[in-house]
């Protein structure tokens, strides 16, 4: 869209910008051109003030004229210092391929060195063809670092009546190409996700209906009720995590850290208890606070302390502790579970990526978790790490700015252990 937008702005302003030249040139040689038949025939001043109100005329005419080029003149200026602005880059040539503008985004390219050379070369091969009366368009990826992927894009120019030039437009498209692969990954992903429980249900819905004893469909039963849950819990993340993208810029006010993980630990109670895991709080500071969205922070804590219960062996720890130095607050919790491989350290936050997809399936994850705590930490300026060795453990630090200071409480209570 930017690229079409850009060459019909590009192509108003040459016309107003040639027009406005041609005019005053025109104008030049009619006044000209109207003294010198003056002179020919020997209009003078004994022509009963012919003469006069001849030119008289002509200076008038010469005048409006003026003014009209004058206006067109500040219309080109005024263009030109708005496409300055655009965030594409732009070149124009007229009907002789010889440059006449370029912007300062497309002048970065001029005298560039290395891969971007290729930029350069790619302008100068569209422009010519648009000259010669052909759209052209091409796509560069340059390597970098970094990686950019540029479009580039000419469009001959006319003022109706003759061509007057060609315009070239690069478009940085990086972030776009970026969002689109997320896109079709996202939509990829959930696809999977979802039909396997849907498919799972459709084949025990259908053994239930075929099967007569009473036990075995009992079984069957509680399995679809187990995959259904499992879709309700895909759905729920899918909300949260959607709900807490849009809300880029959450309430900031002063929430108690003790009292999120306390909300967070409600949440993951029932989970704990099931898988014989303790989670121990008494390291968590009791006047730390943090500004920001409460219902974000209890849910990006609670992903974190469901994370860490599911993948510890029963009988295990989960230790939840805070530290404030007085522009932070960070927020860790160790586990004492199967830890993470270095190589995929870097991706365990990413949407549906999953270290042990076998374990993953067994224990009911979405793979959705870590991506909600990289939201929140990202939506409060914050920031979330891991540190993990295999069968060791692992501790996922969230981090968060510090509140403006302790907060009261009429009530403080005690933030329990499960």
């Amino acid at each position: 869209m930017w690229p079409a937008i850009a060459g019909v702005a590009i192509g108003l302003l040459v016309v107003v910008t040639l027009a406005a030249a041609t005019s005053r040139r025109r104008a030049r040689r009619r006044i000209d051109a109207a003294v010198a038949r003056m002179a020919e025939r020997g209009v003078g001043l004994d022509t009963g003030g012919r003469f006069e109100r001849t030119l008289g005329r002509l200076e008038r005419a010469a005048e409006a004229t003026t003014v009209r080029i004058d206006a067109a003149e500040g219309d080109a200026a005024r263009a030109l210092r708005a496409l300055g602005t655009l965030q594409q880059g732009v070149v124009l040539v007229d009907e002789h391929g010889r440059e006449v503008y370029r912007n300062e985004i497309a002048n970065a390219f001029a005298d560039a060195r290395h891969a971007e050379v290729l930029v350069e070369q790619a302008v100068q091969e569209v422009l010519a063809e648009a000259v010669a009366g052909r759209v052209q368009r091409r796509n560069l990826d340059i390597l970098g670092p970094p990686r950019r992927m540029l479009l580039v894009s000419a469009f001959p120019l006319d003022d109706g009546a003759r061509p007057i030039g060609a315009v070239a437009v690069l478009d940085d498209v990086s972030e776009r190409r970026r969002l689109e692969a997320v896109r079709r990954d996202f939509v990829a992903n959930i696809s999977h996700e979802l039909r396997t429980p849907v498919g799972a249900l459709a084949v025990l819905a259908e053994t239930i209906a075929a099967e007569d004893d009473v036990a075995i469909s009992r079984r069957l039963a509680n399995r679809m009720t187990n995959e259904a849950l499992r879709v309700g819990r895909i759905i729920d993340d899918l909300l949260a995590l959607s709900r807490i993208e849009a809300e880029e810029q959450p309430a900031r006010e002063p929430v108690q850290v003790d009292a999120v993980i306390a909300d967070a630990l409600d949440n993951v109670r029932s989970l704990a208890e099931s898988a014989g895991i303790t989670v121990d709080v008494s390291g968590v500071g009791r006047r730390h606070t943090v500004r920001g969205d409460r219902r974000q922070l209890v849910s990006a804590v609670a992903n974190l302390l469901e994370n860490a219960c599911k993948y510890s062996d029963a009988g295990s720890t989960v230790t939840v502790t805070s530290e404030a130095d007085g522009t932070w607050v960070e927020v860790a919790v160790r586990d004492q579970g199967i830890g993470i491989p270095a190589s995929d350290l870097e991706r365990v936050f990413e949407r549906f990526y999953r270290v042990d997809r076998a374990r993953s399936r067994a224990t009911g994850g979405t793979g959705l978790g870590l991506a909600i705590v990289r939201h929140v930490a990202a939506n409060h300026r914050g920031e979330v790490r891991v540190d993990s060795r295999e069968g060791e453990g692992s501790v996922f630090t969230l981090r968060l700015p510090s509140g403006p200071g302790p907060v009261a409480v009429s009530d403080p209570g005690e933030v329990a252990s499960a």
